[in-house]
């Protein structure tokens, strides 16, 4: 049986520049980062404690050992406690940010990484 989502993997072209989004201005920090046998990822989670983590691969890289991969982009939703204050800290930092609406799951707004990637992120209160 499956009890929870261990690590999501996401493909990008340039990892540093995807390491720089989520750690400088989303807040996400590094848990673990490995680099061997021609194959670089970093694996990024909101906190050390988290219990999913995101996993940034090479997408040049991963394509030519696995062609058969489906490369493309997850949907991802994110939670947070404050949502203007993390739509005012990633709109400050310039980050792309769609306007905030109101949902029957919560407020939410989407964002975008350095390599247009759209995520979303809804509020919700513990």
């Amino acid at each position: 049986m499956i009890t929870k989502i261990g690590q999501i993997m996401l493909y990008v072209t340039n990892q540093q520049e995807a390491v720089d989004f989520w750690t400088k201005k989303v807040g996400f920090i590094i848990v673990a980062e490995e680099n061997g046998q021609g194959m670089r990822w970093i694996e990024i989670a909101p906190s050390k404690d988290a219990e999913t983590s995101i996993v940034l691969h090479n997408k040049e890289v991963i394509a030519k050992m696995s062609p058969e991969l489906n490369l493309s982009t997850p949907s991802l939703m994110f939670t947070t406690e404050n949502l203007d204050k993390l739509y005012n800290d990633l709109a400050n930092q310039r980050v792309t940010v769609g306007e905030i609406m109101e949902m029957p799951t919560g407020r939410v707004f989407n964002f975008a990484d350095s390599e247009q990637n759209y995520f979303a992120v809804v509020e919700k209160s513990n």
